[in-house]
């Protein structure tokens, strides 16, 4: 199988990013952990813009990454997130070809 990584920008209503991340603590940081199909994931604020956050993900597999979107808590999550969210995220999809192991 190839791992699967995934790099999402989301942009929230004006003031509410920090709102956005501690909804993301409560529901995903948990989830996340737990998941061995999670190979690496970082959650960033983005510099420019304080509206923004982006994440890089990657996934044991497109499998592991599909699997991880019928969970309980991220439905629970998405359902508290989306009305602080200025719209959809931006989804950029990548097939990792070399990563440093830590």
């Amino acid at each position: 199988m190839t791992s699967l990584a995934l790099i999402i920008k989301h942009k929230t209503q004006p003031g509410k990013r920090d709102e956005v991340r501690k909804v993301w603590e409560r529901h995903m940081a948990p989830a996340v952990s737990a998941n061995p199909g999670h190979l690496a994931y970082f959650y960033c604020f983005d510099n420019a813009d304080p509206d923004a956050i982006v994440a890089f993900q990657q996934y044991a597999s497109a499998e592991a990454a599909g699997e991880f979107l019928k969970t309980d808590s991220y439905a629970a999550y998405l359902q508290e997130v989306e009305p602080l969210l200025s719209g959809p995220p931006q989804v950029t999809t990548l097939t990792p070809m070399w990563s440093k192991d830590v």
